[in-house]
């Protein structure tokens, strides 16, 4: 059966439904002989991926919504748009923050020498999303020549020149304060100060000041900016405007935004695109 779009999924059952539907499982993709297998998976608002890991590295991208992923060595906030890379053994957990169409690659640790080494966030380019939706529909023992084989060729060749990208959102280890935070990500036009925050952490103003440097390595109004940037930019690639991306993530004017994404990305929100094209 052909998955409705996962912004209609209005019922968890319906997850459910499609998830007994799905005609390979993460076990199939880790069980072939071949260097890359696809997997398409369905996932509803809220959803918490327990800790795990995976004896083969992992291309994880959304094709809408955000995730956030958490492992030992960091937290990264993944918009669409955007895929981050797993290597493999390494445990990871990730939190769904809108209904998501996830595609996630399958990749053996032998496939090429010059993978990345290490968890990352990369960019995603119309060519890559393409090819990974297309290898979702490739069989797991697909012919080592012709067209599949140089389909998933061209992923790796792809994931290979990828840019990466450092500016990404830490996470804090505190419970209490990441709880915040991920609602944060998941309601970015929401007014939040560090008063609010401290009332509803019962503690001072101060003591999240504190905690935030402490658990993230910035202020909280510099932790802010940066996740409204980077949830921006997926939004502005879309083509919403300045004016819909502006007060989506809680700025009372399209000029106040332009500002704080000049002060960090030295150009405008219509310059970048126009790099970027």
């Amino acid at each position: 059966m052909t998955p409705p779009s996962p912004l209609s999924f209005s019922r968890l059952a319906d997850y459910h439904r499609l998830d007994m539907d799905t005609p390979r499982t993460v076990s199939d993709c880790h069980a072939t002989d071949r260097p890359v297998a696809a997997l398409a998976t369905w996932h509803p608002h809220g959803e918490h991926i327990a800790p795990h890991r995976h004896s083969r590295a992992q291309l994880v991208h959304a094709l809408s919504g955000v995730m956030t992923v958490q492992s030992a060595t960091g937290s990264w906030v993944v918009p669409a748009g955007r895929a981050v890379w797993m290597p493999e053994d390494i445990e990871h957990r990730i939190h769904i923050a809108g209904d998501i169409a996830m595609r996630t690659l399958y990749v053996a640790p032998q496939a090429r020498p010059n993978l990345p080494a290490r968890c990352e966030v990369i960019e995603v380019s119309p060519l890559l999303r393409e090819a990974i939706i297309a290898a979702t529909g490739i069989g797991l023992h697909y012919p080592t020549a012709g067209r599949d084989h140089r389909v998933m060729e061209l992923i790796l060749d792809e994931i290979e020149r990828a840019p990466r990208l450092g500016l990404h959102v830490p996470l804090p280890r505190n419970a209490q304060l990441l709880r915040l935070c991920q609602r944060m990500i998941a309601e970015p036009a929401e007014p939040v100060t560090l008063e609010s925050l401290a009332a509803q952490m019962h503690v001072s103003g101060r003591t999240v000041a504190r905690l935030f440097h402490r658990e993230v390595g910035m202020s909280f109004g510099d932790w802010r900016r940066r996740m409204c940037l980077l949830l921006s930019l997926p939004r502005l690639a879309a083509g919403a405007s300045i004016l819909e991306v502006a007060l989506e993530h809680g700025y009372l004017s399209p000029s106040a935004f332009s500002a704080m994404f000049r002060r960090a990305l030295g150009v405008s929100p219509t310059d970048y695109l126009v790099s970027r094209e």
